[in-house]
């Protein structure tokens, strides 16, 4: 489920030829970010179908001290997209539905449904409101909610825009097409998922999520403040094909591979899947390399974060899943594939965060915001932690690296506070906003 702070895009750099790569640097990599208590989770490089590398970091369980391993499963978030998209057009194939099918031949009682067709909610230009950016999503996310409870609550919303609009990326319209998979199919997500999607392409490893379970290998998933603790557990009854799937780097790799490779749709449907409008395909986005481009898709659900992308011209597919990240996955993955294609690249180095007393964290507390922001920032001490939090999405912690400055080195988030002038100045993706704390 996408989150407010997701992975950024790739770097641009130089290329050079794949060639044998340095293992022993890739290895010291991942060595550096468990070694220094920054990243647990799984990565896997595969080529022409294969794997040529595979590394697992930290644990899947820490209380019950289990390590994570090649075979580790995680929620892998709205990489499950993908496939429900994927799904979607096997049934357009067949004729069960069209790309102009109607949202109001399924769900007539949700706003615009006359207007919304298949397309429009594939390619996130429906205009329904992501229902995961309201504010009582926090105090749900973790109960059952029935098909009737999520209608119910698509329904309360007014749309963000007009159907065809504009593309704004909105996990109601995934729940939604899981649910048109459901009714077209007269099956559940997960049996449709294993029929279609699983059992074909040999799939070990890859199911609907349900509550996690260390016995199967399943990994919790963490978030860090002074030391590692649990984070929340969606219930997977909510993100349906927007968000809870489970699978493993090498499952993914090999789904990615064998979609590029004509073993899920028709060439002309995956055309159409990977053609891009305002930067959004049907279930992927495309990743810019500097002369590269690679498609696939990124996830965050509870402390997971994910990245999965396929590299057509060197049949390439990589996949790092993370359950726990104390350092930003997307510069996890540069450095990796950076190291793949032989490219200068210096292992990073992790100074010790600042310590700064309680007292003096407590001055930074408040709600921060402006008319243009467009969202609140509550920053509130917890545990001996800053922390920081937008209207309707999770907590993160917050890491002192100088006097008054703070970052949240996972989404590349830095904050400046003047505490005395009530301000506090954000930086992001290269974005600059002056924020006002309120009385």
């Amino acid at each position: 489920m996408k989150k407010l702070f997701t992975f950024l895009a790739f770097i641009c750099v130089s290329i050079v030829g794949a060639q044998e790569f340095d293992v022993q640097k890739m290895d010291s990599l991942f060595e550096a970010v468990e070694e220094n208590n920054k990243g647990m989770g799984s990565f896997a490089i595969h080529k022409n179908g294969k794997p040529v590398y595979t590394k697992s970091i930290g644990y899947a369980n820490m209380s019950k001290n289990i390590k994570s391993h090649v075979r580790t499963k995680y929620r892998i978030g709205s990489i499950s997209k993908t496939f429900t998209a994927a799904m979607i057009l096997q049934l357009v194939e067949e004729g069960k539905l069209s790309l102009d099918t109607k949202l109001s031949e399924f769900y007539p009682s949700l706003p615009n449904s006359e207007k919304i067709s298949i397309e429009d909610m594939l390619r996130h230009q429906s205009g329904l409101f992501n229902f995961t950016n309201e504010e009582a999503y926090l105090d749900y996310m973790e109960e059952p909610k029935s098909k009737e409870d999520l209608l119910a609550i698509f329904k309360a919303h007014e749309p963000s825009f007009q159907p065809g609009e504009k593309n704004e990326y909105s996990n109601t319209n995934y729940v939604l097409l899981s649910f048109i998979l459901q009714d077209v199919e007269n099956n559940s997500y997960a049996g449709v998922l294993k029929k279609r999607i699983i059992e074909p392409l040999e799939l070990k490893d890859t199911y609907y999520g349900g509550k996690i379970n260390s016995d199967n290998a399943e990994a919790f998933s963490y978030q860090k403040k002074k030391d590692w603790k649990p984070a929340t557990e969606t219930d997977m009854s909510i993100p349906m094909g927007a968000g809870a799937i489970v699978s493993t780097p090498s499952d993914l790799n090999s789904f990615y591979t064998a979609l590029f490779e004509g073993k899920v749709l028709k060439q002309e449907t995956f055309e159409q899947m990977k053609t891009f409008k305002n930067g959004y395909g049907m279930g992927l986005f495309n990743f810019p390399f500097n002369d590269k481009t690679l498609y696939g898709h990124t996830g965050g659900i509870d402390g997971f974060n994910s990245m999965s992308a396929y590299y057509p011209e060197e049949d390439l597919a990589v996949t790092y899943i993370s359950n726990g990240t104390d350092f930003s996955p997307n510069e996890i993955v540069i450095g990796a594939m950076s190291i793949y294609w032989g490219l200068d690249f210096t292992l990073p180095s992790f100074e010790p965060a600042m310590e700064v007393p309680e007292e003096k964290l407590q001055e930074y507390t408040g709600t921060y915001g402006n008319e243009t922001f467009p969202l609140k920032l509550e920053i509130f001490v917890e545990d001996g932690t800053l922390m920081g939090q937008g209207t309707g999405q999770p907590s993160f912690p917050l890491e002192a690296y100088d006097e008054n400055k703070f970052q949240f080195t996972r989404a590349g988030l830095k904050l400046e506070f003047e505490p005395e002038a009530d301000k506090m100045i954000l930086m992001q993706g290269g974005g600059t906003h002056e924020l006002t704390r309120e009385e």
